[in-house]
């Protein structure tokens, strides 16, 4: 960090740091946050943490804890997105094993389906989902834009930090977040080689031939997205047949874009965040770091969230499953296990990374991501299409 960075505060790029940067406070000196409840029977913090490097000496989350909530009981049919929707489930499952009297019947597929399917059936008056939970906001945005939605209560949607992981009308409530970033391998890059705008990738002599990315990957057509939408489409095609002439190599997904870097086979690489995490988590010797850039499409910040789907006839009940979603041990249990930025303020991202309000997203409505079929038109004209 140089001086200027250190003057403003906090540098857009944080060390992947090993343990907490709050010292060892140890797991058991937190266990006592939650207290015995006479009804629910609420497991202890540690049921909720993952493990590694990055996970062990965090402090106690903050936030309201599940045993403050409304005990949820009743029947929910869930439609999951997939991906991180595995890891979301479990919680769900944790969930249902606190509250006896509450079932939950979950219809899993990618999120873009089922946001379609939601979609055709508030039209045909035969809604068959209580709640949708995406791995992404543009999913989120489509159902509301074709008013396949109920609003969320107040209640439910207050605990989001930032306003910016709510819906309008509070039509869905983010409740995981995932940051663009870039992965560099320490060995071969310092910090200042890492430009703070991806419009300067293509042009920077330390990057050519030594890139990652993942075209075919959701998250990539998102971050797309997000630059047609902020820099036009011309200048989109442009930037991408630069990235193609400047050497990037094609990786099936971003975790191998995020362990090429780690290897040494590229010196960097476009991926969310989590993939480095989930790196350095197994291999904390590993040399890779994390670089931000600044209010462009590579500083895009998604969520995962949930939305109440039109026609439910159990929407309280979907409140109180969104409330428990936003709680201090779900907040935890995501940025424990799936790596992913916490919503909610007292809860901590791992490793050192800097806080979501650190950020500097550009200014984007999450919700116009749904329009991808103009992005998958203008990749496929730059020859970058999977």
């Amino acid at each position: 960090m140089n001086d200027e960075q250190d003057d403003q505060g906090v540098s857009r790029r944080r060390a992947l740091q090993v343990g907490s940067a709050f010292g060892a406070a140890s797991l058991a000196g937190c266990l006592g946050i939650f207290g015995d409840d006479e009804g629910a029977d609420i497991p202890s913090l540690s049921e909720f943490r993952g493990s590694g490097s990055l996970v062990d000496g965090r402090p106690a989350p903050g936030g309201t804890s599940i045993e403050e909530l409304p005990e949820l009981s009743g029947e929910l049919a869930l439609y999951i997105g997939g991906g991180e929707g595995g890891i979301y489930y479990e919680f769900v499952e944790m969930l249902q094993d606190i509250y006896p009297d509450f079932e939950v019947y979950p219809t899993d597929n990618n999120s873009a389906s089922l946001a379609q399917t939601i979609v055709e059936e508030a039209d045909s008056g035969a809604s068959q989902a209580d709640v949708f939970w995406s791995i992404d906001a543009s999913s989120l945005g489509f159902v509301a834009a074709n008013d396949a939605y109920e609003p969320l209560s107040d209640e439910a949607v207050d605990a989001v930090g930032n306003s910016q992981f709510v819906g309008d009308d509070n039509a869905w409530a983010g409740v995981a977040g995932r940051a663009r970033a870039v992965p560099y391998n320490t060995n071969q890059l310092s910090e200042s080689d890492v430009p703070n705008t991806v419009q300067d990738f293509p042009n920077t002599s330390a990057l050519q031939d030594s890139m990652g990315w993942a075209p075919t990957y959701g998250a990539f057509k998102s971050f797309v997205t997000a630059m047609r939408l902020l820099r036009g489409d011309d200048e989109t095609r442009n930037w991408l047949r630069s990235m193609k002439d400047a050497g990037a190599e094609r990786y099936s997904d971003e975790y191998a874009v995020s362990q090429a870097v780690a290897n040494g086979s590229q010196s960097a690489g476009f991926a969310n965040h989590y993939y480095a995490m989930r790196v350095k988590n197994k291999r904390p010797d590993a040399p890779i770091d994390l670089a931000f850039t600044e209010g462009d499409a590579g500083a895009l910040i998604n969520v995962a969230g949930a939305l109440k789907v039109q026609g439910t006839q159990r929407g309280d009940l979907v409140d109180d499953f969104v409330r428990h979603l936003l709680s201090a041990e779900a907040q935890e249990f995501f940025a424990t296990i799936s790596f992913a930025y916490p919503m909610i303020d007292g809860v901590d991202p791992v490793g050192g990374l800097p806080s979501i309000g650190d950020l500097s997203p550009p200014e984007i409505d999450l919700a116009e991501l749904a329009n991808i079929e103009p992005t998958l038109e203008l990749m496929d004209d730059a020859g970058v299409s999977g």
